[in-house]
């Protein structure tokens, strides 16, 4: 199960792609410990959800542990990198729709009815074929940028929703189950307004929330924010922890370096950030350079300049990764999702160093055997000048 975890995060797969590619990859067999071929699935795609449910965070750091020695055996990484670290926060992007009024008020009305429908109460009017026409035209007006007209069918679909909830209240009596969480669901979208805090995004996903990171392409992203750190000389990842609630990303520094101190057994002595992080006071035998610092000594300058390092590996992790999209459930499901693409970045810099290995061995025995010719031809023509040119120089080679 941890092989086909290190699996799916490597190369990016689905929890049912990881099963059905592990039966046809004899490497991938015997890196999960097999030692004959298997014709048959490995388990089934639930097992994976049940089992990171069943270890959890603690146990996923586990997984991002070993890697992290596993690059240290492999010649990734040296021992003595663990002592500086480059910090950074980036937004771990939630599997939902873009939300939008409309189609929360409308998928809230929804379930509402559904739940009601299935509790046996019987409703005043459901909304059902207003409330869809309503929704796509409240899109077809934001596309044409009639702002006035989207409101107003913004407007009947929050009315909407606001019949509906009354209308169980009257006829339902106590809430429990289902019913009740659609309820509050519903009360806490129908109250909610542009100035709330605490909005809901996605009715599956109530802990998505809106981190705006400055970016053109993207000003604003769902999902949770999460620090990273990396050693800063080979870029492999010592830590991965999820930070719900969108702290300020100096508030996220000692949990961050606690976690790389727990992970890697060394308390890094120099952490490089970003101007995010200014104004913390680092813990104890940790000095904290922040980008742009003047008058440093030309050794800490040029250390200060691979700060940029951590920005690659963060691409590398959402292009590469599973980092970009997260589709575990819940707030545990990020604190596991962010650990495992950690480590699934660890194997992609191991695969790297590999290759590149490889590839020196094959041009080395290619050289070798270069040589060796050119060496045994130099010897037949010596010993066919002995022997005055009477030997042949195919038996004068084998000779050699």
């Amino acid at each position: 199960m941890a092989s086909l975890l290190y699996l799916k995060h490597t190369f990016a797969l689905s929890d049912e792609d990881v099963v059905e590619r592990w039966i046809e990859n004899p490497y991938w067999q015997h890196f999960s410990g097999e030692r004959y071929f298997r014709h048959e699935l490995p388990c089934d795609p639930s097992s994976l959800v049940r089992w990171r449910q069943r270890i959890g965070e603690e146990g996923c750091e586990w997984l991002l542990e070993h890697s992290i020695k596993a690059a240290v055996s492999a010649g990734v990484m040296k021992r003595q990198s663990l002592a500086t670290v480059i910090l950074d926060t980036t937004v771990q992007p939630k599997a939902i729709a873009h939300p939008t009024d409309s189609r929360l008020l409308n998928r809230a009305r929804e379930q509402l009815v559904a739940a009601a429908q299935e509790a046996g109460i019987e409703l005043r009017q459901s909304y059902a074929r207003v409330g869809k026409t309503a929704d796509a035209q409240a899109g077809r007006y934001a596309r044409a940028q009639q702002w006035r007209r989207m409101r107003r069918e913004v407007k009947k679909l929050r009315t909407w929703l606001g019949r509906v909830i009354r209308d169980v209240q009257r006829k339902a009596g106590e809430l429990g189950g289902v019913l009740k969480i659609r309820m509050e669901t519903a009360q806490r979208l129908h109250g909610q307004q542009r100035d709330s805090k605490n909005k809901l995004y996605a009715l599956h996903a109530p802990e998505v929330e809106c981190i705006a990171k400055g970016k053109a392409r993207t000003p604003y992203e769902f999902g949770v924010k999460t620090s990273v750190a990396v050693t800063a000389k080979e870029g492999v990842v010592v830590g991965m922890r999820s930070m719900p609630g969108s702290p300020y990303d100096g508030h996220t520094l000692h949990s961050q370096l606690e976690q790389v101190e727990i992970l890697t057994g060394v308390k890094p002595s120099l952490a490089l950030a970003d101007r995010g992080y200014r104004g913390v006071q680092p813990p104890e035998g940790t000095r904290l350079l922040i980008s742009h610092t003047r008058g440093l000594p030309p050794a800490l300058e040029k250390i200060l300049k691979r700060r940029q390092a951590i920005e690659p590996t963060i691409g590398h992790m959402k292009t590469d990764g599973l980092l970009a999209r997260n589709w575990l459930k819940g707030s545990d499901g990020d604190a596991i999702h962010a650990v495992l693409c950690g480590a699934g970045h660890n194997l992609r810099l191991i695969l790297a160093h590999l290759r590149v290995l490889l590839l020196a061995l094959i041009v080395l025995a290619r050289y070798a055997t270069s040589m060796l010719r050119s060496a045994c031809g130099r010897a037949a023509a010596t010993i066919g000048e002995v022997h005055g040119g009477a030997m042949p120089t195919a038996h004068a080679r084998r000779w050699a």
